[in-house]
């Protein structure tokens, strides 16, 4: 197994972990849903990353799924969510952290297909990949 290939594994093991969480968060009477969309952005973020350590592309230290999903692009990947989306989805990982009244950005239901769908691509690439 090459260290790209382990890493991109490893970088997907935490995804599924952020994942997990963002779920049990959505699902908690007590929690703001942008602490739980935190751990969406930071799933599809370390998805996206798998995929590129995958790739052997090098990569800035960045939460910005935009510039992410450029450099995937650039190389002729391409990801299954728009930019608007990923734009939505991108505050949760700073902004909203630090912000005690922040806007909704997405819907409970958005964000879950928006993880769900970059894990599930992900998952296949790294399946696929040689």
């Amino acid at each position: 197994m090459t260290p790209q290939r382990e890493e991109a594994e490893r970088f997907m093991r935490l995804a599924r972990r952020d994942e997990a969480a963002f779920r049990a968060l959505l699902d908690s009477a007590t929690v703001d849903f942008p602490v739980a969309c935190f751990h969406a952005q930071q799933a599809v973020e370390k998805a996206l990353k798998a995929v590129m350590f995958l790739h052997g592309l090098e990569f800035r230290r960045t939460h910005d799924l935009e510039e992410l999903s450029g450099t995937l692009a650039d190389t002729g990947v391409n990801i299954p969510l728009e930019g608007e989306e990923l734009r939505r989805l991108t505050p949760y990982a700073v902004e909203f952290r630090y912000d005690d009244e922040p806007m909704p950005l997405v819907s409970p239901e958005q964000a879950i297909s928006y993880t769900s769908r970059v894990l599930a691509w992900a998952d296949k690439i790294l399946a696929n990949f040689p």
